[in-house]
């Protein structure tokens, strides 16, 4: 088992260079989330439900019962979608931290992960001894806290949500050419000047573009209810021509100069008036 979920988290991480194009692709971290979820719960149904047979068995005899080969992938595919998951945002931390405190935030970083891997010990001992609870149903508790975490991030954080929905629906419905990529700056401030030919335009170039961006968009859309969380997730800045809105007007410029001198990337849609 071990060796099975070892060699899923070094394929999940190559398999992510694979799939987020060389770049730090947030989606991932959606999917890997999904996956980790998805699995741990296979452990609790794949489980057999009563252990008659107490002798131990070799790896051969496992595999051959008729849940042993089910949870050996499993636990591979477990540790490929934690490899997943975790590739990218380690190498969010080490982009975004400051080159003087780097090191100290990746070694910070490794001992909460060692704290947690611990306190995950402590828990488990709790729920196998203390709430009696078996190992499938410690597997159960186990996914439901993971899908609980994964919808507070996309709650607390909606641009790794969006990022995964772009990243996975675009390629879907369209067959993308890119060209000229390797133009747009991986650091500093940048404006971005592009034709509006649908309502999809954003998703598209979000799912393109390697770093974030703030779309610039006309106030009457960004309200559209439901939708409007999307924007405001995606840091959309609201704008209104003078004559509806002078004061969102200034406002929206005020935004946009905040953003470019924060080293952001924005994009407004000439076209759109």
């Amino acid at each position: 088992m071990l060796a099975a979920f070892s060699i899923g988290i070094g394929t999940g991480a190559l398999l992510c260079d694979r799939l987020s194009g060389g770049r730090i692709e947030l989606g991932l971290v959606g999917l890997g989330a999904l996956g980790i979820t998805l699995f741990i719960v296979r452990l609790y149904t794949g489980s057999p439900s009563t252990t008659a047979d107490t002798a131990l068995l070799g790896p051969v005899a496992f595999l051959t019962t008729d849940y042993g080969s089910r949870i050996f992938f499993d636990t591979l595919l477990l540790g490929l979608f934690g490899g997943i998951y975790i590739v990218p945002l380690t190498t969010l931390i080490q982009k975004r931290s400051s080159p003087k405190h780097r090191a100290r935030v990746i070694a910070g970083n490794n001992v909460l992960s060692a704290l947690a891997m611990v306190l995950a010990s402590g828990f488990a001992i709790l729920a196998l001894n203390i709430a009696n609870l078996s190992i499938p149903q410690l597997f159960l508790l186990l996914g439901a806290m993971n899908a609980m975490v994964a919808v507070y991030i996309a709650w607390r954080l909606p641009e790794f949500l969006l990022r995964f929905l772009a990243w996975l629906l675009t390629p879907a419905l369209y067959r993308l050419r890119k060209q000229g990529v390797a133009n747009l700056p991986e650091e500093g401030p940048a404006l971005l000047v592009c034709n509006h030919v649908s309502f999809v335009d954003a998703i598209i170039l979000s799912a393109t573009a390697p770093r974030p961006i703030r779309f610039v968009m006309y106030h009457k859309i960004f309200r559209i209810p439901l939708l409007s969380f999307i924007f405001r997730g995606m840091k959309a800045i609201p704008i209104a021509p003078a004559k509806e809105d002078p004061r969102l007007l200034d406002n929206a410029y005020d935004r946009i100069d905040a953003a470019l001198a924060a080293g952001e990337w924005v994009c407004i849609f000439p076209e759109g008036g």
